[in-house]
């Protein structure tokens, strides 16, 4: 097992736990009954500056610990407050240290859309996002069949949020426009191994669905990285360790300069 594989069956082994003690229907019946997602294909449409999506991210398997984040919705008003487009959550428990109540913490405190960060393989992972008050979810293309990632999306779609597919190949892109994605990212970390190519979005950026809003994601330290992505064609970039291991507020704004 790799440890994409690793990551994805243990989220889904815990989305499990919980839907023992709140089923399905139950999950469904809040999803449903939650306020309108909000519409982050307009926060995050191309412009001439570069749009942020900002992480509320503790840990990962690749850097360990980084950050205790006590208050993950105050680390989010500061997002917005420097001027993030976007505002990601880590909700995985068990090698990132994030919870969906960081995400409703974080729903309730910002204007912005709000991203459920995971590994993603179920209706009830995705119903249970809706719930929490999630506006985006993200779709690992590596981590899903053809027919899963057809079936997810479209049900992310159908409950009124944007799907953030995710990609890490050519293949991986041509599927993302097969199933009709509109926002597409592509992570310079392989997920399977940890391994990071920082240019491997530029290498691709010819290959992303038509019409489709870029997304790079991964290897973001300096406003220099950013400016790289930006040079290769990307609309967004989604960026966590350097907003939550130094000022995220100075950190955002010089990621957003004039020069970017």
């Amino acid at each position: 097992m790799n440890l994409l594989e690793e990551l994805t069956a243990g989220s889904v082994a815990d989305s499990e736990a919980r839907a023992a003690r709140s089923p399905l229907h139950e999950v469904e019946r809040s999803a449903l009954a939650a306020p309108a997602a909000r519409d982050a294909l307009a926060f995050l449409a191309p412009s001439d500056r570069v749009k942020i999506i900002a992480e509320v991210k503790r840990a990962s398997p690749s850097r360990g610990d980084l950050a205790a984040i006590p208050d993950p919705a105050h680390q989010a008003v500061l997002y917005e407050t420097g001027g993030a487009s976007a505002i990601s959550v880590l909700t995985e428990q068990r090698r990132f240290k994030g919870s969906l109540d960081d995400l409703r913490a974080v729903k309730q405190a910002v204007t912005l859309p709000v991203l459920r960060k995971d590994f993603i393989a179920t209706e009830y992972q995705v119903l249970e996002a809706r719930a929490a008050g999630a506006d985006l979810v993200l779709l690992i293309v590596a981590a899903l069949d053809l027919p899963t990632l057809t079936r997810l999306h479209a049900l992310v779609t159908e409950l009124g949020m944007t799907p953030l597919v995710e990609a890490h190949s050519a293949s991986e892109l041509d599927a993302a426009g097969e199933i009709g994605a509109r926002l597409v990212g592509v992570n310079a970390r392989d997920l399977t191994t940890f391994d990071l190519d920082r240019d491997l979005f530029g290498s691709l950026v010819d290959r992303f669905p038509v019409g489709a809003i870029k997304v790079a994601e991964s290897a973001v330290l300096t406003p220099a990285d950013v400016a790289h992505y930006r040079g290769a064609g990307a609309d967004a970039v989604l960026v966590g360790e350097a907003l939550v291991t130094g000022d995220p507020v100075a950190t955002l704004r010089a990621f957003r300069g004039e020069t970017v």
